[in-house]
């Protein structure tokens, strides 16, 4: 462990749409450093998304208010017995689970039904924006095992 806490690292905002929640989109999807790839993604599912009279970043922002969990379990270690502790979620952990488990969600999507990855993560977007969807039922499940588990909310520290 640090001895001294760790600076947090500034996210540069993104310069098409001047969003937070669109460059860690950016970033998520990004795999072997190739940013500019996962860019071109998010740009052609705007782009589509405005195709459809949307508004990308509303349906973005819906997607994440949607998916977001609002509280999660920790595993406690005590007395040689471990617990599972639910706690509340941070706003920064939110984003990340939010985004993680929409681009998680359209990875998985098959690949007969989808062909390209901008149509998985399109199709998984406008799924969790409507509350459906994989990354709607992740979180079902993640606030249902803390709701479970509420009785050891007291081993919390």
């Amino acid at each position: 462990m640090p001895r001294r806490p760790y600076k947090k690292q500034a996210v540069k905002t993104e310069p098409v749409h001047n969003s937070l929640e669109v460059t860690k989109l950016i970033n998520y999807i990004m795999m072997d450093g190739k940013k500019s790839v996962a860019q071109n993604i998010v740009y052609q599912v705007f782009s589509q998304l405005k195709k459809q009279q949307q508004d990308p970043l509303k349906v973005l922002h819906l997607a994440i208010q949607h998916v977001a969990p609002n509280y999660e379990v920790k595993p406690r270690r005590l007395g040689g017995a471990s617990y599972l502790v639910p706690s509340e979620v941070r706003k920064e952990r939110r984003l990340f689970l939010a985004l993680n488990w929409i681009v998680e969600a359209a990875k998985t999507r098959s690949n007969k039904e989808y062909h390209t990855f901008t149509d998985k993560l399109l199709i998984e977007l406008l799924d969790a924006s409507k509350n459906q969807g994989q990354a709607v039922n992740k979180r079902l499940q993640t606030e249902k095992l803390a709701e479970a588990n509420k009785a050891f909310a007291h081993l919390k520290w």
